[in-house]
């Protein structure tokens, strides 16, 4: 299975603007800039995607992981924070903060660390944070 995304971007890192769109359309030339990066301007960053991918991802994996072990979650709620941080001339994301709070009848508090870790360890967005990335750069 593939996913896609597309960026566009026009103008300086800092002046320039740009756009995001996926190929679901849920994401249709969504606006982003310095301003919405680094600053409060409405539109999206890079960093609030990726939070909203690892929250998505993780909360998820663990309704599976509970399901598989015979609990079904009334309610699971997952907040990522990102961090973005200077690193050198430029930045790096340097950890993602998985906030959750759960109501799982029937499941003591040892038995839902286990399975929110395994869930965490699992969750794909978890793995590519660490994963080889590659990249295919043409002029054209």
């Amino acid at each position: 299975m593939i996913r896609k995304a597309k960026a566009v971007w026009k103008g300086t890192g800092r002046d320039g603007t740009g756009h995001l769109s996926s190929e679901s359309g849920v994401l249709a030339e969504t606006p982003y800039s310095f301003k919405t990066r680094f600053e409060n301007e409405k539109g999206t960053n890079p960093e609030e995607l990726i939070a909203a991918a690892h929250a998505g991802c993780f909360t998820m994996a663990l309704a599976f992981g509970l399901q598989m072990a015979g609990f079904t979650p009334e309610e699971l709620s997952t907040e990522a924070a990102v961090t973005l941080e200077p690193e050198g001339k430029g930045f790096k994301i340097s950890k993602s903060a998985l906030t959750l709070r759960a109501k799982v009848p029937n499941l003591d508090e040892a038995g839902f660390a286990r399975l929110a870790g395994e869930a965490e360890k699992n969750c794909p967005v978890s793995k590519v944070l660490n994963a080889a990335i590659t990249l295919d750069a043409k002029l054209g």
